[in-house]
């Protein structure tokens, strides 16, 4: 099925002059199996594009391209204006270039709170390690964990980790952030904390790509929300677009079955 381009002149429709992440014909397998089917997406800064879609429709591995965290088979991906390095420093760079947030927090256990955040600043930024420390204590004080940074991340509850970990993103300075279904290993009391900082970020004007189950989230932060099915970009839309009037049948599906419990 094509994609149902964005509607021509949606209040949320960000300029293109300024695309800071471009994929193009991007396809992947695992093994016999076709995750990712000729992609195009495009994403501005300052834009957030909140990807939405069943499980299983290639949603987690297209983020995951965008810092080669996955290989792709072919096409092409570029962040602003640069293809993706295949290895070594080049691809070190761009992974601090390209703020990650996992389902899993993936923190040090093994290190504070605050040396999980001024690591990264240290080793590839190379940012002086009382320089890194004052940053890290200003990022985890606007994340709401400053008072926990003596900690190890054990100590802390699931949205304290998941905010840590978007604090340590954050030291350094990246062009875009991607998010990896931030919220769905945390208890329910937990998620709004985190969402409440993605909403800042967004406002702060980041640039986000965001893999969600939280609709509320898609419709009140998200500038564009992509649908994805079966590997493919079935639709891309403003939010009030996309959620009062979906154009494909498989985005009626999916909302149906999701907004009408």
């Amino acid at each position: 099925m094509d994609a149902v381009p964005l509607a021509e002149g949606s209040k949320d429709a960000v300029s293109r002059t300024d695309d800071l992440v471009v994929l193009s014909h991007v396809d992947k397998h695992f093994g016999p199996l076709h995750v990712l089917r000729d992609v195009d997406l495009t994403v501005a800064r300052g834009e957030v594009v909140v990807v939405i879609g069943p499980s299983g429709s290639g949603k987690s591995t297209l983020c995951r391209t965008i810092n080669r965290l996955e290989t792709i088979d072919s096409g092409t991906i570029s962040i602003d204006g640069r293809p993706l390095p295949q290895e070594g420093r080049e691809l070190a760079r761009l992974r601090a270039d390209v703020g990650m947030v996992f389902q899993s927090f993936n923190l040090f256990a093994h290190k504070t709170v605050l040396d999980n955040v001024t690591l990264g600043q240290i080793k590839v930024r190379k940012i002086p390690r009382s320089a890194a420390e004052e940053k890290a204590r200003v990022l985890l004080d606007r994340v709401g964990v400053g008072s926990q940074a003596d900690k190890y991340p054990a100590q802390l509850s699931g949205g304290q980790q998941q905010r840590v970990a978007i604090a340590r993103a954050l030291a350094m300075d990246p062009k875009v952030m991607l998010f990896d279904e931030p919220t769905s290993a945390l208890d329910p009391e937990m998620i709004n904390e985190v969402l409440e900082v993605m909403q800042q970020l967004a406002r702060d004007g980041m640039t986000m790509i965001v893999v969600t189950h939280e609709m509320g989230f898609a419709r009140s932060a998200a500038n564009r929300v992509v649908f994805m099915a079966e590997g493919r970009i079935v639709e891309e839309a403003a939010p009030d677009a996309f959620f009062s009037s979906p154009r494909s049948d498989r985005a009626k599906d999916f909302l149906s079955k999701i907004l009408h419990h």
